[in-house]
């Protein structure tokens, strides 16, 4: 009579080639290149016969569960494999499905991303590496290495893509998890092992040099609203999104209120922001104007506001490298190398936060006098003035 609990834990971990029982019909079977599988034998009907149980995802307490529920399957008088099916055929109709799992997680997700996730950012790198490959396959049944196969071609090349698809996988597999499916909640970060350290060397957004900005911001003219938002985006240190859907009503005096909703961060909890504005700031506010439709300043010809694209799309016809963002790097270099501002003043030019949230929680200037001053010596020296 064999005896109940013969392996542990660490002996699964190290076990070499071979067949193990742990005791009452539940065997360990561990392959040659390392890999192991869980297996129940049970008696039914004085016949023998065994039933998979999982494989590496499964810890010996586990499997020591899921072969005490066979077992009992098996003693009252039913085909524990007939009982597999059973279930199998259920959880298929009942679509669980990586695709319908990743839609629910993103419903339950989109409350808490900037416009509830319609611009389609967070399910992107889902929709567009994962789910064409992976979709159709229900969620407890993908591996690490199907995870580890559909990303290598990115790994490497767009790694920062790429990491962005396993961790909102990762997302899926928790929701999948919560909905009592049985998942394996580790595949992510072993298909992160499998695919190991990448070779991508990140590159930044190019930015024109800071001795250069004044030569450029003077080509652009003063009649079309993608070269005027290009000044004001240069000008200020703002992202593109607040420049492209800026309205009149945000402009109090010579500050421009950009609302938490607008900026980068968590939605709900991005304060709002005040930028300062230069006289030649407010005079490209002044010219824009008169373009104004619906509201807002910068009207797009098909759509409500000018597309995010338009001012890159202005920069690559003009045969450059650079990109509107790139002019944040401009300004922030500029500061640093004229010594204009303190490391933290700067860095709140560009919303940045600085220090740990306890220091954030007791330094609550925005440094906004002290920027406007900055801003204005900026606003002199690119559009041809003196400091």
């Amino acid at each position: 009579m064999t005896l109940k609990h013969e392996l542990s834990s660490k002996f699964v971990q190290t076990a070499k080639y071979g067949m193990y029982c742990d005791g009452d019909g539940l065997w360990l079977k561990v392959r040659k290149d390392g890999g192991y599988q869980w297996i129940f034998r049970y008696s039914l009907n004085a016949k023998q016969s065994e039933i998979g149980l999982g494989g590496s995802r499964l810890t010996l307490k586990e499997a020591r569960k899921k072969a005490d529920e066979y077992r009992v399957i098996a003693k009252s008088g039913v085909d524990p494999k007939q009982h597999k099916r059973i279930l199998k055929h259920e959880r298929s109709e009942k679509d669980y499905t990586l695709q319908t799992i990743t839609m629910m997680a993103f419903e339950a997700k989109k409350h808490s991303l900037k416009g509830d996730g319609k611009s389609g950012r967070w399910l992107s790198p889902l929709t567009n590496h994962i789910l064409p490959r992976l979709g159709n396959i229900p969620v407890d049944q993908i591996h690490q290495r199907d995870i580890k196969e559909v990303l290598a071609p990115l790994w490497h090349k767009k790694h920062a893509t790429a990491e962005k698809a396993i961790n909102r996988l990762n997302i899926v597999f928790k929701h999948a998890a919560a909905m009592d499916i049985e998942v394996d909640l580790q595949a992510t970060m072993k298909a992160k092992l499998l695919l190991g350290t990448s070779s991508h060397i990140v590159e930044h957004v190019k930015a024109l040099p800071w001795q250069d900005v004044p030569a450029f911001y003077q080509t652009l003219t003063e009649t079309s609203t993608s070269h005027l938002a290009l000044k004001l985006l240069i000008l200020t240190g703002v992202r593109s999104g607040p420049i492209r859907q800026l309205q009149s009503s945000q402009i109090l005096g010579s500050t421009w209120l950009i609302s938490g909703d607008l900026m980068k961060g968590v939605k709900g909890k991005t304060p709002d922001f005040r930028v300062p504005l230069s006289d030649e700031a407010l005079r490209i506010i002044a010219i824009a104007k008169q373009f104004e439709r619906d509201g807002f300043i910068f009207p797009g010809v098909s759509g409500t506001t000018i597309s995010d694209a338009t001012m890159a799309k202005l920069m690559s016809s003009a045969g450059m490298d650079e990109r509107p963002h790139g002019f944040r790097t401009s300004l922030r270099t500029w500061l640093s190398d004229q010594n204009i501002l303190s490391y933290e003043a700067s860095e709140m030019v560009l919303a940045h936060s600085v220090g740990t949230s306890v220091a954030r929680a007791y330094n609550r200037t925005d440094y906004l006098d002290q920027r406007q001053v900055a801003l204005n010596k900026w606003a002199l020296y690119i559009s041809g003035g003196c400091l």
